[in-house]
């Protein structure tokens, strides 16, 4: 990771939530709430918003690089190929949270993506087919007042859940949903909005 200044300066605002910790800084000021469009980088949420179910996200961006080396870089193709001998080997790995339901989840989801990927062309196309207008949604909350899920996150994790996907409700899909820009949730005085 590479050391931005910025986040040592102390007179920029930010969400509370991120305290001081420089990882959680960094992926405030340089990842949550920018739209991503691209597939790799959403099934890389897909993966992580799922392992998180229960712990904080905290937890889940210090495992990043553990889980982007024992799922194949993020490469959905090759994570959908796993079978039960990677489902073993993801058990012994000390890099990731050791979940056998939420690996199979993880392996399970794979696969869906890519029937998602078929069906819409993409699966930012999809999920982009719950937005209004088809673009994401600019939010200006006041601090305490950023939902846990929405409608929309009911909708989409509803859909989800139908199609098959695991560990993936409205409160991960809402989570989901502001990682990956789809909506803008820092507040108002955040210099990062």
């Amino acid at each position: 990771m590479t050391s931005d200044s910025r986040l040592q300066t102390s007179d920029l605002k930010r969400c509370a939530w991120c305290g001081t910790d420089p990882l959680y800084m960094k992926y405030h000021d340089e990842e949550w709430g920018k739209p991503v469009h691209d597939d790799k980088t959403l099934f890389e949420f897909l993966v992580l918003e799922s392992a998180q179910a229960g712990l904080s996200w905290i937890t889940i961006l210090r495992r990043r690089d553990g889980y982007r080396k024992a799922f194949a870089n993020f490469d959905v193709k090759k994570v959908a190929a796993f079978d039960e001998q990677d489902v073993e080997r993801l058990m012994q790995d000390e890099g990731i949270i050791r979940n056998r339901l939420k690996i199979l989840a993880a392996i399970n989801n794979a696969r869906l993506f890519i029937t998602v990927q078929k069906e819409f062309g993409s699966f930012d196309k999809y999920l982009y087919t719950f937005m209004p207008d088809g673009k994401p949604i600019d939010n200006k909350p006041k601090p305490g007042g950023i939902p846990a899920s929405t409608d929309i996150s009911d909708a989409i994790s509803k859909d989800m859940k139908k199609r098959g996907f695991k560990f993936f409700g409205t409160t991960i899909c809402y989570a989901h949903m502001q990682a990956t820009g789809m909506v803008n949730d820092h507040l108002e005085d955040c210099d990062f909005r």
